[in-house]
C-alpha cells in the first residue's frame, strides 16, 4: 500500500532523526496569520517553528538569532528568561538544552506570545511558560540566572535602555548573565550605555550585521 505524502515524509522524518522524534504530531495553528512551518537545526538538535505573517523574521530563524545561539556559552541555569521572544525560537532551544530549568518567554505583541506558546508544545518544551509583556511590567515576580534578547532596533533608544537593559539587569541575580544580540546600527548605543551605567558589558562576536554582547552582574 502507497502511503500518502505526508505521511511518508513524518516516516522518514522518523527514521532520520530516531528517538529524538518521538513527540507528537502538533498541527499548524488554524488561524488567518499562519505563514509556514520551517526547520531549524542548532548544535545537533533539530526544532520546528510554525511562524505568523506579521511577526518578526517571518521566513526563516533570522541571522542575528542564529549567531546569537551559536555563540552563548553557559553554565546551567536554573531561570532562563527569553525577553522580546517573538515566536520563541530562542527561548525554546534553550529551554531543550537545560530542561530543568524554568524558563520565560515573555513579548508584548500577544500574536507572538501565541505561537510561542504552540512552539513550546511543538517542540515538546513543557518547562517554558509564555507571558504578555511590555519589558518587565508582566513577567512573573522571579530572579534569573540567565537572561537572553533579540534586541529590537526601533523601539529607540530610551526604551532600549530601560526596557532592555536596565529593568531586566534589575531582576537578574548576582553572578547572573544577560546575553543579548543587536542589529550592527545599535553599536553606537550599547557600549556607552555600558559605559554610563558602569556594566560588564563585553562584545563576543559580530558578523552579518549583527553583534553578540554579554553582561555579567557583581555585586557592586
Amino acid at each position: 500500500m502507497r502511503l500518502p505524502v505526508k505521511a511518508l515524509l513524518w516516516r522518514l522524518r522518523m527514521i532520520a532523526f530516531g528517538d529524538a522524534c518521538t513527540m507528537t504530531v502538533v498541527a499548524p495553528p488554524a488561524d488567518v496569520y499562519y505563514k509556514k512551518r520551517i526547520h531549524y537545526t542548532c548544535r545537533g538538535q533539530a526544532f520546528e517553528f510554525d511562524i505568523a505573517h506579521t511577526l518578526f523574521s517571518s521566513y526563516q530563524v533570522d541571522e542575528g538569532t542564529d549567531l546569537f545561539l551559536r555563540t552563548i556559552s553557559l553554565d546551567a541555569p536554573r531561570t532562563i528568561l527569553d525577553l522580546g521572544c517573538g515566536c520563541g525560537v530562542i527561548g525554546i532551544v534553550l529551554a531543550r538544552w537545560y530542561p530543568q530549568a524554568r524558563v520565560i518567554l515573555a513579548d508584548r505583541d500577544l500574536l507572538a506570545v501565541r505561537y510561542a506558546r504552540h512552539n513550546a508544545i511543538l517542540n515538546q518544551t513543557p518547562n517554558i511558560e509564555v507571558v504578555g509583556s511590555v519589558g518587565m511590567e508582566d513577567v512573573p515576580a522571579v530572579t534569573f540566572d540567565l537572561i537572553v534578547s533579540n534586541i529590537p532596533a526601533k523601539i529607540g533608544d530610551e526604551a532600549i535602555e530601560r526596557e532592555f537593559i536596565l529593568d531586566p539587569l534589575a531582576r537578574l541575580n548576582d553572578g547572573g548573565n544577560y546575553w543579548f544580540v543587536v542589529v550592527s546600527g545599535l553599536n553606537r548605543l550599547i557600549p556607552m550605555l555600558g559605559r554610563q551605567h558602569h556594566l560588564r558589558l563585553k562584545e563576543i562576536k559580530k558578523r552579518a550585521g549583527h553583534t553578540v554582547y554579554h553582561i555579567r552582574k557583581v555585586s557592586q
